[in-house]
C-alpha cells in the first residue's frame, strides 16, 4: 500500500488530480485510482513516467527512501552548514541544475560529497568575484 500512498501524495504536492495524472500518462482515471488503492501496480516503465511527472525518485515511490528527489539528499547533507545551505537554495532553483537533478536517479554518498565540495568551490569562486 505504501507505493499508493506515495503516488497520492506525491501527486496532491503537485496539485494534479487523479483525471489530470491519468491524462499526462495517457490512462484513465480509474487506472490511477487503482494505483493510488494499491489495487494495482505500475510496470517499470509506468512506475518511471510517473515519478518523473511528480518530480520524485523511483526508490520515493518504492518507499526504499523517503527523500523524494536527489537535490533533497544534497539539502539535508547540508543541514549542518548554514551558511552553504543558504547559498545551495539559492542557486539549486536554476533551471541548469533542475534539469540535471530530473535525469538522476539516484545520488550516491560519494556523488553528495563531490556535489557538495564543487558547490563550496562555486561559492568561493563568486565571493572572490564580488570582491
Amino acid at each position: 500500500m505504501l507505493l499508493g500512498e506515495r503516488i497520492r501524495q506525491a501527486r496532491l504536492l503537485k496539485k494534479l488530480t487523479q483525471k489530470q495524472l491519468a491524462e499526462l500518462l495517457n490512462v484513465t482515471d480509474a487506472t490511477i485510482n487503482r494505483y493510488e488503492k494499491g489495487l494495482r501496480s505500475p510496470d517499470p516503465e509506468m512506475l518511471k513516467a510517473i515519478a518523473d511527472i511528480l518530480d520524485v525518485s523511483v526508490d520515493y515511490l518504492l518507499g526504499h527512501t523517503d527523500i523524494k528527489n536527489p537535490a533533497e539528499k544534497i539539502t539535508k547533507a547540508l543541514e549542518d552548514d548554514p551558511e552553504l545551505l543558504e547559498f545551495w537554495e539559492d542557486i539549486s532553483s536554476r533551471e541548469d541544475l533542475k534539469i540535471m537533478f530530473k535525469q538522476a536517479k539516484d545520488l550516491s554518498p560519494q556523488d553528495i560529497k563531490t556535489i557538495i565540495a564543487l558547490i563550496r568551490r562555486f561559492k568561493n569562486e563568486q565571493a572572490a568575484t564580488q570582491l
